[in-house]
This record gives C-alpha cells, structure tokens and sequence, in this order.
C-alpha cells in the first residue's frame, strides 16, 4: 500500500504543481476520510448537533484549492502538513464561532497550538490499531500514510462498527459511556468493537498493513 500510495500522491501533487486543477482535487481526495476522522475527535458532541466534520473537511479543501499558489513545499508529507494546519485553522473558527460565542462572559482565546497538538493525540489513538513501524523518519511517513488508509477502511466498515471504533480510539471513551451513546449494554459494545477491530485488522491485512 505504501509504495503505491507513495507513488500516487507524489505523482498527483507533480501535475497539480505544473496547474492541473483535477490533480490537486484528486490529491485532496485522497486525505478526505483521515482528515474526517481527525475533525471528529476534537468536535464535541454538541458541536457536531451543528457543524459536520465533512463540511469542515470541505472547506478546508476549499481554501487549499484557493491558497495552493502559496504552497511551497515539494512533497506529499509537507503537502500534508500544510492541509493540516488549514485544518487547524478552520477548526478554530469553528470553536470560536459556535461555541465560544455562547460564554462571551468567560471569553477565551483558542489556541492553534493547543488544537493542534490535540489533532495529534487523536491520530497517536489511531495508531493504536496499527504496527510499530519504528522510530526512523521513513518510519514516521509510513505510520502516516498507513494512517490514511486506516481511515479510508474505516469508512468503509457498517455504521455500528465504525461508529464503536470512532468512540473508543478516537474519541477515547470508555465502554460504560459507549453504551449510552449506542443505546447498548457496556458488555454489548464491547463485544461490538472486539469484531469491530477484527473486521477493520481484516481489511487491513488484505492490503498488507497488519
């Protein structure tokens, strides 16, 4: 998957930076489910009864088809970060606009530092499903590359699996409070996200990831 993932990616951003606008909406498709399912860890429940995380997800590739002129780097990895911090950016208009304005009278700045380093908790709790591939930096690119396709299976997976997964590694919730949000017995969802893991770990091992 790496490889060719690699591969992909590295050839899309080369069209996209020679002007090929349907590379770079390609290219941005390819990061589409991973970047939903960071939004979704750092949403809280009565922020996502109003914005979708697709719709932050969106905008996000809005402004990175808007802004890619200003894009200097010359790989997916920089490329990658750069959606990041758009990502970021958005999120924190989001915070400020549906949340903060309901407690003007404890107003706080959000911090792009603090959301950021949040959106990395969320992923370091995805990686929980996933090898160790070691401490090298070609390591580190294969963790994040093995990270997007985590994301792209799990899309892919029944609503209720998904949806315990989501809950448990995303959202780091324990099994009692999974229960309630499903409407199911603590013991219940449990065995849920055991088959849950063992059809998402399935899937991955058909692409040589686990």
């Amino acid at each position: 998957m790496t490889s060719e993932f690699q591969s992909t990616s590295d050839d899309l951003l080369t069209r996209a930076k020679a002007g090929s606008g349907e590379s770079l909406g390609r290219l941005l498709q390819l990061y589409a489910n991973y970047l939903k399912l960071v939004v979704l860890g750092q949403m809280e429940k009565n922020l996502r009864a109003r914005v979708s995380p697709s719709d932050v997800v969106q905008e996000t590739f809005y402004e990175a088809h808007r802004d890619f002129p200003q894009f200097r780097g010359a790989s997916t990895p920089e490329f990658l970060a750069w959606l990041r911090r758009i990502l970021v950016n958005n999120l924190c208009r989001v915070v400020e606009q549906h949340l903060l304005a309901e407690k003007r009278d404890v107003r706080r700045e959000v911090s792009m530092e603090r959301l950021a380093s949040a959106l990395e908790q969320s992923t370091a709790r995805l990686e929980a499903i996933l090898p160790d591939p070691g401490p090298s930096p070609s390591g580190n690119l294969q963790q994040r590359e093995a990270e997007i396709a985590l994301a792209d299976q799990l899309a892919s997976l029944p609503a209720d699996y998904r949806e315990v997964i989501v809950l448990r590694h995303v959202e780091s919730l324990p099994f009692e409070d999974i229960g309630e949000r499903m409407g199911r017995t603590s013991g219940a969802v449990r065995m849920l996200w055991l088959r849950a893991v063992k059809a998402l770990r399935a899937r991955l091992d058909d692409r040589g990831m686990a």
